[in-house]
């Protein structure tokens, strides 16, 4: 048995024995810098149906590809299984099985990663069916759970690190933690990536870092969008020096594989970032040396939708939950983005309000005149949600929450719906101006009128590191010490009259 469970603490899955296969290349050039191999690799955060099931209304289809990602083969796909999608499809199959089976339970010290098996089609959560969407989230809450309880010993090699790149203070902390990783006291010789801005930057000073050692030579590293979106199974393991919002761009950085994500405090709040810089030699040390406990945080996907049918006697309610006519296509999708705290439309530059259908699977749930609705994550509730007046929600919650900004009426009030409906929200045909939608506050799209965006619950859920032993108490931490939820002065107590005779 593992010396940790004969302590009582919590088991570790340890991946350091994974076999290393030469990397095959299939159209994209490897990058063999990461630990595990493309076939083995344990990070991605993936869930995958089979493309033959019932798919959703025609007005939401959409190719399996991404338009504006670089095609991958679906051998390619299927080389980049990872561990947690091998542990879902062992869940799936043995509830196929056995209603009552949990094979969650497997997991333990000796869990290691299974190659994929059969062929991996990308299919967008947003086609699933009510089932399959029901399915999904359930087993990502049901593995997120069990996880919170374990321990992961990855075998780390390769180690990206993200900071604010303009942060004069924050390129000095940036320096001294490459430093720490590149001495040669370090048992592993880490690889370490940082942002390419930073190669000729005279603060973080690249030369001098590599002029203190030889064997520092060609382990310092530069990182671009570009390489985070094709290839990244290139990292084993994400730090990033800053705030809440320097988390947000980890997550649009690596829009499906993440590798499981440390954050240093060091910004203004600190919702999502839960270690102290000041200790960041013993924390490293530890999360690579024994292991890391990780929270899996629901990301939303959001596509644009673009109408086809232009024109001022269309209805996008009938389009949308109307009778459909066979081979009548709607609308066509545009772009689609994994988001981790909120998809906003909103009226954008137009002086006037915005008029927004929103719609909840085939059912037209009403119509919105407001500057604009957010549509949250449990983890975006304390954002933009928080500040329009709606509920805050503790991030394992399975919701949707969607909120009017500044709605022109008395009776619109914030709800909250459950992470297994496919929500749109659209610009009506006859709507006077156009809204714009933003995803994690970037990448600001126009939608005309009858354009909308489809958001559902996403198959790659973010891997955010947590501290060991207090899963259950940050959050409910982290709003007090940050908005100081409920704080108020304490009520005095009576002091008792007594009657000394007289």
């Amino acid at each position: 048995m593992d010396h940790a469970m004969e302590d009582g603490a919590p088991p570790r899955l340890d991946f350091t024995n994974l076999p290393s296969p030469e990397i095959k290349s299939h159209g994209d050039e490897p990058h063999a810098d990461s630990s595990a191999s493309d076939s083995e690799y344990q990070h991605a955060l993936e869930v995958v149906f089979d493309a033959d099931n019932a798919h959703r209304r025609r007005s939401s289809l959409a190719t399996t590809e991404n338009p504006k990602r670089s095609k991958q083969s679906a051998e390619r796909r299927q080389d980049t299984a990872c561990f947690v999608h091998s542990l879902l499809e062992k869940q799936r199959k043995s509830r196929e099985a056995n209603a009552n089976a949990n094979n969650l339970q497997d997991i333990n010290e000796h869990t290691k990663a299974d190659k994929s098996t059969g062929n991996d089609t990308t299919t967008h959560s947003r086609l699933l069916t009510k089932r399959q969407l029901s399915d999904m989230a359930w087993g990502v809450r049901e593995l997120s759970k069990r996880l919170g309880s374990v321990r992961l010993k990855l075998k780390v090699k390769t180690v990206f690190l993200l900071t604010k790149a303009h942060d004069e203070t924050l390129i000095g902390y940036t320096r001294e933690v490459v430093d720490w990783l590149l001495s040669k006291d370090r048992e592993t010789p880490y690889i370490v990536y940082v942002e390419t801005t930073l190669e000729h930057n005279h603060k973080f000073d690249a030369k001098g870092i590599l002029g203190q050692d030889p064997s520092r030579e060609g382990r310092l590293k530069y990182w671009t969008n570009e390489l985070c979106q094709k290839h990244p199974h290139t990292f084993d393991f994400v730090v990033t020096l800053g705030g809440d919002g320097t988390l947000l761009y980890a997550s649009w950085l690596f829009q499906r594989i993440v590798p499981p994500v440390l954050s240093f405090a060091l910004g203004s709040l600190g919702f999502l970032t839960k270690f102290d810089y000041a200790g960041f030699r013993e924390t490293l040390t530890k999360a690579f040396g024994d292991g890391v406990t990780v929270s899996l945080r629901l990301r939303f996907e959001g596509t644009v939708m673009r109408s086809q049918t232009k024109g001022s006697k269309r209805d996008l309610v009938e389009e949308l939950i109307g009778e459909e006519a066979e081979n009548d296509y709607t609308h066509k999708p545009e772009c689609s983005y994994e988001i981790l705290n909120d998809i906003v439309v909103d009226r954008g530059p137009n002086p006037t309000m915005s008029a927004i259908e929103i719609f909840g699977d085939d059912e037209h749930f009403t119509t919105v005149q407001a500057d604009g609705v957010c549509v949250a994550t449990p983890t975006g509730s304390t954002a933009y949600n928080l500040a329009a007046g709606g509920s805050l929600c503790h991030p394992e919650n399975p919701v949707i929450l969607v909120t009017a900004i500044c709605a022109h009426t008395l009776s619109f009030r914030p709800i909250i719906l459950p992470d297994t409906i496919v929500l749109r929200v659209g610009v009506p045909y006859d709507s006077r101006t156009s809204s714009w939608a933003s995803f994690d506050g970037r990448e600001r799209v126009e939608l005309c009128p009858g354009d909308y965006v489809t958001i559902s619950a996403s198959r790659y859920p973010f891997a955010n590191v947590m501290q060991q032993g207090r899963r259950g108490e940050d959050w409910v931490s982290s709003i007090s010490r940050t908005l100081n939820w409920n704080s108020r002065q304490r009520q005095k107590s009576f002091k008792e009259w007594q009657d000394d005779g007289r």
